[in-house]
């Protein structure tokens, strides 16, 4: 934006020792931006879970599931052109400072770094990393069986067989109950081998998290990932009003918000009144005037349809008015 003002200016500069040139100039209008952070929780069940409550009694969840949770919103008001409302203006000698003057803060044209947003979008989806390193039990057995030769003479024979999932998942749960044990039995000092300070420590840090890993495979684990998303709303030339800002959608997370898929976030906007500009004086003479808009202060309110997520209040230029200032002819 500086680099247009300044390219703006050296024309204008070089039109002074003419007598006049038309300039289209825009009012400004003012763009929400909504910069929001996501979290995604991938949530895999255990191998063992429908077993939980029967060998740990406690309760675990069955089924795989993909979470998202809004965790920051941030908003940023962006000033850009708006190209529905475009006036000319005749630069001339005399004429020229005071353009410069108000395009510099902002009254013509959009201000001089005026914030443009940063894009960010989706991150790649994620596999879980599986159970493997949690200490599952060898799916096979052997069972011994006894069979009968055509003497009618017994004959014991070793026979692999496939565990079922119950079984592996009783092991599994002996194993827990073992492990505590056994850190009971070191706390307490009920072994052959004396542990203190450092060694204990390690050892107990050991138990725990092998512990952890078969807990795992009743109670299942979740992975986390990050989302960041930038949405923009441009509000309407009336007065209250409420959009969607944003949608949540439980497959792809952060969406925009004509994706009707996702859970909708509200943004609500609550409009100050704006005075009425005075009126040009009737007996002054102005050889022309510059529009400029005078922006309404909005009360801005992003919701999830029952909690607040964000509050704050803003100055919005097209839902403000359109104001003159005159040019009066110098004697």
């Amino acid at each position: 934006m500086k680099k247009y003002l300044v390219i703006a200016a050296a024309l204008l500069l070089s039109l002074a020792g003419r007598a006049q040139s038309s300039v289209s100039y825009s009012m400004p209008q003012t763009v929400l931006v909504f910069n929001v952070d996501a979290q995604k929780e991938s949530f895999f069940a255990g191998p063992y879970a429908r077993y939980a409550q029967k060998y740990l009694g406690i309760n675990a969840e069955l089924y795989d599931r993909v979470t998202y949770t809004v965790t920051s919103v941030k908003m940023v008001p962006a000033v850009e052109a708006d190209q529905s409302q475009r006036f000319t203006y005749q630069v001339n000698a005399q004429s020229q400072a005071v353009y410069l003057q108000l395009t510099s803060q902002g009254l013509v044209s959009g201000p001089a770094g005026a914030y443009t947003p940063d894009k960010g979008w989706k991150y790649p989806v994620g596999k879980g990393t599986g159970f493997s390193d949690k200490g599952i039990p060898s799916n096979l057995t052997e069972r011994t069986s006894t069979l009968y030769n055509a003497d009618n003479h017994a004959v014991r024979q070793q026979v692999i067989v496939e565990k079922t999932t119950e079984v592996k998942a009783k092991e599994v749960a002996d194993k827990i109950f073992e492990i505590r044990e056994n850190k009971y039995k070191i706390l307490v000092g009920d072994t052959d081998a004396t542990y203190s300070g450092e060694a204990m420590k390690a050892t107990i840090d050991a138990l725990n998290k092998l512990e952890q890993d078969y807990l795992t495979l009743f109670t299942g684990y979740s992975e986390y990932g990050s989302q960041s998303a930038s949405f923009e709303v441009i509000p309407a030339s009336n007065k209250n009003q409420t959009y969607v800002a944003f949608r949540m959608s439980d497959e792809e997370g952060l969406v925009p918000a004509d994706n009707v898929s996702g859970k909708p976030y509200f943004v609500q906007l609550t409009v100050e009144d704006v005075a009425p500009a005075p009126a040009l004086d009737s007996k002054a003479k102005p050889v022309q005037v510059i529009n400029y808009r005078i922006p309404a202060i909005c009360n801005v309110r992003l919701t999830d349809g029952i909690s607040t997520l964000l509050q704050t209040r803003v100055p919005v230029y097209q839902l403000g008015i359109i104001a003159a200032y005159p040019i009066l002819k110098t004697k």
